[in-house]
């Protein structure tokens, strides 16, 4: 709440120092007005995205039937999530402790399951079925 006070008390002594400006000449009225419009509009939109509530995020649901649909086996769909993080074939052996040519082997059944010749358009295809978040 001190912030919200201090914001508004920084709005009215600008708002001050522009009437102040304005009285002595200095600024003329359109200007004045143009500055206060301005501030209390930066205002509105400040506290608009502080005090709105947001909607919390909904958790990824894989799409199950998509899954099964295309016959992708669970560590086929370990090695997808670990293909989207940017993992190399040898990373993503070691992370699930198989050898690199059973990744190779894994990469391409996805490839033929999803229909894809490269792995961001593996990825872009899996995300487009709700296979990966």
């Amino acid at each position: 709440m001190f912030i919200y006070g201090a914001a508004l008390a920084a709005l009215a002594l600008a708002a001050e120092a522009l009437e102040t400006g304005n009285a002595l000449g200095g600024v003329p009225t359109s200007l004045f007005v143009l500055g206060v419009a301005l501030l209390f509009a930066a205002l509105g939109i400040w506290l608009g995205m502080e005090l709105v509530p947001r909607p919390a995020p909904t958790p990824f649901v894989r799409n199950a039937p998509a899954v099964k649909a295309l016959g992708i086996s669970p560590r086929e769909c370990a090695v997808l999530n670990l293909l989207a993080d940017g993992a190399s074939n040898k990373a993503i052996a070691r992370q699930l402790a198989i050898s690199p040519n059973t990744v190779k082997t894994h990469v391409a059944r996805l490839f033929e399951k999803l229909n894809a010749r490269s792995r961001t358009q593996l990825v872009r295809n899996a995300r487009e079925l709700r296979v990966l978040p």
